[in-house]
């Protein structure tokens, strides 16, 4: 926890974490070119005005990427797509940057044009070249969460409507999967710095299918809820459309029991490494299921989606998610500037 002065107390050398950059705006998902460009993206609600997406210049300053129109909610919201509730972004396979877009989620009192949908830009032009519109495999109480890129297919987790979403790269079609299955429903408090998440009401917080990961040789997809477990399955089922749902659902296996976890990242090892919310940490998952606690630092307080880039650094998005209002009984215990960390793992990434 934070002490009275502001500082954060240490369990680690210091020399281990280097902040990145800072920000006094909540970032909860990070991603770097081959080049060296870092994008951020921010939990903005729908409806409120703000920053979506963002490059980090050399400098520090943060711009809206790919530009103002994107970050900007149009007046007569059916006229044009534009970015309305970012939940995530990554550097595909393709070297595009790929940006999860929730649309206006719950219920949705007026519509948006292309509201739930995958946007594809390309890094050197600058250009979305592509909109996947995600209307015809989410409802109501979607949470389009996290996204993963294969040759043959894209995956995405529902975080509000408990399910995996698998689309075929192919025919475009796309399809829910493992819907309401244990193994995508939050059944657990969410513990972050030793509280039990609360929306003001009360409510105990549930975050449904979360995060996914892809192992380097493509055969498991790993996958769970916020609050844990970590389960995997054979991506020849997942991706078999003629399989029951009964008949897959066998196939899921538990792989590890996981804490509450605000972000992973997969190296080209197959080394899974996961945020512990609860006690600000980063734990190491090798394939065999084996833990270990990579990191644990206080300042490290909900880090969201982490990533690995080229020179073997683990970036880590401490965005503090848990201390904003939402879950803080309506006031804000966000300590500001939030940090973009990163630590050298001498590991390589792999692209999905």
């Amino acid at each position: 926890m934070v002490n009275g002065n502001g500082q954060a107390g240490r369990q680690m050398s210091d020399v281990q974490l280097i902040s990145a950059y800072q920000s006094n705006m909540i970032w909860n998902g990070v991603t770097t070119t081959t080049h060296g460009r870092v994008f951020v993206c921010f939990p903005r609600q729908a409806g409120e005005a703000g920053l979506r997406v963002g490059e980090i210049r050399a400098d520090g300053k943060v711009v809206p990427y790919p530009d103002e129109g994107w970050n900007t909610l149009p007046a007569d919201r059916a006229t044009r797509p534009t970015f309305i509730r970012v939940r995530s972004l990554r550097i595909g396979p393709d070297h595009n940057l790929w940006v999860v877009d929730t649309g206006h989620a719950q219920a949705r009192p007026e519509p948006y044009i292309e509201g739930a949908k995958l946007v594809v830009i390309e890094v050197e032009t600058n250009q979305v070249i592509r909109i996947i519109p995600l209307d015809d495999v989410v409802n109501v109480n979607s949470l389009v969460d996290d996204v993963r890129i294969t040759p043959s297919h894209i995956y995405l987790t529902d975080a509000g409507a408990p399910a995996l979403i698998v689309i075929d790269r192919q025919s475009g079609r796309g399809r829910r999967i493992l819907e309401n299955d244990d193994s995508v429903t939050d059944m657990r408090p969410i513990l972050a710095e030793g509280q039990i998440m609360r929306y003001p009401n009360g409510e105990e917080v549930r975050i449904h299918a979360d995060q996914l990961e892809v192992s380097p040789d493509g055969r498991y997809l790993y996958f769970q809820p916020a609050s844990g477990l970590m389960s995997r399955i054979d991506t020849f089922f997942v991706n078999d459309a003629t399989l029951l749902p009964a008949d897959l659902t066998k196939q899921v296996q538990l792989f590890v029991d996981t804490p509450g976890t605000g972000g992973t990242t997969i190296d080209a090892d197959g080394n899974i490494y996961l945020s512990d919310v609860n006690q600000s940490r980063i734990l190491k998952i090798t394939p065999d299921g084996k833990t270990s606690i990579l990191i644990a630092d206080s300042r490290l307080v909900w880090v969201g989606s982490m990533w690995i880039d080229q020179a073997g650094f683990l970036w880590l998005p401490a965005g503090q998610l848990n201390r904003t209002a939402t879950f803080q009984q309506g006031k804000s215990a966000v300590v500001y500037p939030v940090h973009l960390y990163k630590l050298q793992i001498g590991s390589t990434p792999v692209r999905h």
